[in-house]
């Protein structure tokens, strides 16, 4: 895989540190804008390379954060073509909950328990317990019962 400038990959960087400061604050408009600086900042084809996962990744969480499911699925399915990108359980998790916010329950249960399978229960442990709750309904208890520490 061919790595990027690294001028490049620290302006990157820097917006994304930006754009992360601004979603601690609640700011997800301005989040939003500091990631895509980011995003236009990446070489075609933009899904070639890993920083586009990390990237899609943070715009995705800002939509779900948001509130705005719709646009982070369709980020977050974007992400998923990019390097590293499927079996990551938190991309994984915030397509499940865009999914599962949407409606589409079937295609977020895959996503929820692709999340579950690779981060364990301590993946929902910040969460809305409901994610949590709906997976134990479409999965068999492990052998070693549900993580008790989540809701």
């Amino acid at each position: 895989m061919n790595e990027l400038d690294d001028e490049i990959h620290e302006r990157i960087k820097r917006f994304c540190a930006d754009g992360d400061a601004a979603a601690e604050r609640g700011e997800f408009a301005a989040a939003i804008e500091q990631y895509e600086k980011a995003w236009d900042l990446l070489p075609e084809p933009k899904t070639r390379w890993e920083a586009a996962t990390w990237i899609l990744a943070a715009i995705g969480d800002t939509h779900y954060l948001s509130g705005e499911f719709e646009q982070g699925r369709d980020t977050l399915l974007t992400a998923m073509r990019c390097p590293n990108a499927v079996g990551n359980p938190f991309l994984h998790l915030r397509l499940g909950q865009c999914q599962f916010e949407l409606g589409f329950e079937i295609i977020a249960g895959d996503e929820l328990t692709r999340a579950y399978m690779g981060g364990g229960g301590a993946i929902f442990r910040d969460e809305d317990p409901k994610y949590y709750a709906y997976i134990k309904t479409i999965l068999r208890e492990p052998p070693d019962g549900w993580d008790c520490t989540v809701a």
